[in-house]
């Protein structure tokens, strides 16, 4: 199990996480990573410390305000760049580092994960833009994220998400987990299509 230090990196990234509804993904997040690495071989101080550090870079305080900026805001260079001193602050250690903003580094869906750490975070991160989860974590930004204007524009992310990102899982644990979560993003669009016709704004 990860080491006490992932307890207070915890603690910082809650008091950080701005909206406060961010903060939620990271616990999710790290019960994920453990869940899809049972069994496998692989450091679970580095898939933790990565998970709560990864969207550092989109709160409120560390991303830039203007539309602009943050048009062309790069958050996982940003948590890269911010990681090494936060992890050293907690106690983290320092030879595993390298390893966290690798992992970090390799979280989003299009990259290409070069360490089973990577895969293990970027398979559960995946997961977290599926189901019931993925449905509140894209319909709660619709009218204060400048992607989201209306309802329209989140029911084309979920679609989206429905359509590439199974076909990404990497991990048999992973695609295991997604299946409930592909069902249920499934039935919500067959429900918004039947209830909006062709009146969805």
């Amino acid at each position: 199990m990860p080491g006490d230090y992932i307890r207070v990196l915890a603690r910082y990234i809650e008091g950080q996480a701005r909206p406060v509804d961010k903060f939620g993904h990271q616990p999710r997040l790290e019960a994920l990573s453990l869940e899809i690495g049972a069994g496998l071989h692989y450091d679970p101080d580095v898939v933790v410390a990565a998970a709560w550090l990864h969207d550092l870079g989109v709160f409120v305080g560390h991303r830039p305000e203007d539309p602009d900026g943050l048009a062309h805001w790069d958050h996982v260079a940003y948590a890269c760049s911010r990681g090494p001193a936060i992890l050293r602050e907690v106690g983290f250690p320092e030879e595993k580092i390298p390893a966290v903003l690798s992992a970090i580094r390799e979280h989003q869906p299009a990259d290409e994960p070069t360490t089973v750490e990577a895969t293990i975070l970027r398979d559960a991160d995946i997961l977290e833009q599926l189901g019931a989860i993925g449905i509140l974590r894209i319909v709660s930004k619709v009218g204060r994220d400048t992607r989201f204007h209306r309802f329209t524009d989140a029911v084309a992310v979920l679609r989206r998400n429905l359509e590439q990102l199974p076909a990404k899982i990497r991990l048999e644990s992973a695609q295991r987990l997604a299946q409930p979560r592909i069902t249920v993003l499934r039935e919500f669009l067959r429900g918004v299509d039947d209830e909006s016709g062709s009146n969805l704004l």
